[in-house]
């Protein structure tokens, strides 16, 4: 099964500063890309846990003692771990947003490439689909969709035209899609608008960024002291909650201040924002995007 190379290889293992006996969790197994690498580091006392609610990537189980696979989605980590008589960690690493290989099989229908069923869903028992989202969904509540998550200002306007035609039959394709919001799709500008639409259907599909804050704000309490997060993001949305969360503690607002003006948080930033060299975005065109931080339990 075809996955591509992990993004930010080095850079994302060297920030977790590996232990030779730690624990570590991989939350975005995918290929096993970054797990393989981490487990080059590990000593036979060492462990890695990793998760993924995707079924293809249970083909792609590492056969070493010190690893264990978890198919189950990243927002329970905690729970999961605990199951696993785990109630604390060495390392946190994640790799958000879509693996490469969910990309490239056309059915899933996550890639603007391909004529497919209008389906985005990370987990294939997932009750909600982009076809439930395009066809179910009231016109306020798509729009809001389109204009949070995809950064859409055409947005009102392409819900309409969504809506007008659902009247008669349903969205099913990802070809239907393109021919209903065909003026939208100049030569020019067609990749990234038609880009920007799927990543906020995709969005709302996986409810990422609730599963995002949910795993975000378990991750102090997993950490040891001096434990690190690595953390790979692919679009504003996700790279503002993590920075947001490791500066303040929090995902809006400010934190409460002592008389001295001073505050505490749970996390403390190592270095600063690490992306791919122009090398990497030549190899793997996935990379281009790609925003690394790293954090450590303060």
């Amino acid at each position: 099964m075809e996955y591509h190379n992990p993004v930010l290889l080095k850079e994302s293992i060297d920030g977790l500063n590996v232990k030779e006996n730690g624990i570590y969790v991989d939350v975005t197994f995918g290929g096993g890309g970054h797990s393989k690498e981490i487990l080059k580091r590990l000593g036979d006392d060492g462990r890695l846990y990793a998760f993924d609610q995707d079924q293809d990537a249970l083909k792609n189980t590492i056969d070493d003692k010190r690893f264990v696979l978890i198919n189950e989605n990243f927002r329970y980590v905690k729970r999961f771990l605990r199951f696993h008589g785990v109630k604390s960690v060495d390392g946190i690493l994640a790799d958000f947003g879509v693996s490469s290989h969910q990309f490239d099989v056309a059915e899933r229908g996550f890639s603007t490439r391909f004529e497919a069923d209008l389906d985005m869903r990370m987990n294939q028992n997932s009750k909600l689909s982009a076809f439930n989202v395009l066809n179910e969904y009231d016109e306020e509540s798509l729009k809001q969709v389109l204009l949070q998550y995809g950064e859409l200002r055409a947005a009102p306007a392409m819900v309409k035209l969504i809506v007008e035609y659902r009247k008669n039959e349903p969205l099913k394709t990802s070809d239907q899609l393109k021919q209903v919001l065909k003026k939208f799709l100049s030569p020019k500008h067609e990749n990234k608008i038609l880009a920007q639409i799927y990543q906020a259907i995709r969005i709302e599909v996986n409810q990422e960024i609730e599963v995002l804050k949910e795993f975000l704000l378990q991750t102090p309490e997993l950490l040891k002291p001096d434990g690190r997060l690595s953390f790979i993001s692919y679009h504003s949305l996700e790279d503002r909650l993590v920075k947001r969360f490791v500066r303040n503690g929090l995902f809006e607002g400010e934190p409460e201040r002592d008389m001295f003006g001073n505050f505490e948080v749970p996390l403390k930033k190592v270095g600063g924002l690490i992306v791919p060299s122009k090398e990497e975005i030549v190899e793997n065109n996935r990379a281009r995007s790609a925003k690394l931080r790293i954090a450590e339990r303060a």
